[in-house]
């Protein structure tokens, strides 16, 4: 994997792997779909804190983590000292030699440039190697991206560059994936209500780490004040018995390099 000049990002990987542990533990359903064999060579794009690239290795694949953020690099290495982590931007990444299989779990809705992303994950497979994905789809978090929106607006703020996602529909993101070369064998877009930790915090606390962005600039009363405003927005819809549920669509991809 070519070393790359990462940009300095946020991600707080202690608050993700206690607070967010989510994240990964859905994702072990999707490894029934890579269905990981022994002596496989496999690349889990978009590593985070490492749970899953260790799961895949249990299986016996040779398998190898890359996240955009170096903290979550750094935490995977700690987690995990036996499996090979690197610093990587899934736009642009390279492998050394073709892989059997390019997995990805909750991360390229981060990635709004799909066409770069799907580039690179075909050019690092073998022919007949497979590329098995699961992100935020088409109304992901429309709820609580609307609210943010809103609470913002009201204050005058403009909200137009604010959103960091990429929340693509089957059709859309299938047809990208057969222009460039895969054959999709499985594609699905699916509710999963997702229940948050922390009680009360919940909201505020998944905001702080999936949606910063939409706070960036404000002071800190600001952005106290959007969060109360989004939290009053939500409780009907998102807040039963003492804790919050994130609105998540998920879209779930397998697909064949041609």
């Amino acid at each position: 994997m070519n070393n790359l000049s990462i940009p300095k990002n946020s991600w707080d990987a202690a608050l993700y792997q206690d607070k967010h542990a989510f994240v990964w533990q859905y994702g072990e359903d999707l490894l029934k779909f890579l269905n990981p064999q022994p002596g496989e060579s496999i690349l889990d794009l978009g590593c985070g804190t490492g749970q899953l690239t260790e799961k895949i290795a249990q299986a016996g694949a040779e398998v190898m983590g890359v996240d955009f953020a170096p903290a979550m690099i750094e935490k995977a290495r700690e987690n995990y000292p036996h499996i090979s982590f690197d610093a990587a931007d899934a736009r642009n990444f390279q492998v050394d030699k073709p892989l059997d299989a390019v997995f990805s779990n909750a991360v390229l809705h981060w990635v709004k440039e799909a066409d770069s992303a799907i580039a690179s994950i075909h050019q690092s497979l073998k022919p007949g190697g497979r590329f098995v994905a699961e992100f935020g789809g088409k109304g992901n978090v429309q709820a609580i991206a609307t609210a943010l929106e809103s609470a913002l607006e009201a204050i005058n703020i403009p909200t137009q560059t604010l959103n960091p996602w990429y929340f693509p529909s089957i059709g859309e993101y299938a047809t990208l994936l057969e222009q460039q070369g895969f054959d999709v064998i499985h594609a699905m877009l699916f509710a999963r209500p997702t229940p948050l930790a922390e009680g009360e915090a919940g909201m505020a606390n998944w905001i702080g780490m999936f949606a910063s962005s939409f706070l960036a600039g404000l002071s800190s009363e600001q952005q106290i004040q959007v969060i109360r405003v989004v939290e009053e927005y939500l409780k009907p819809i998102l807040y039963q018995q003492g804790s919050w549920l994130a609105d998540y669509r998920r879209i779930r991809i397998v697909a064949i390099k041609l």
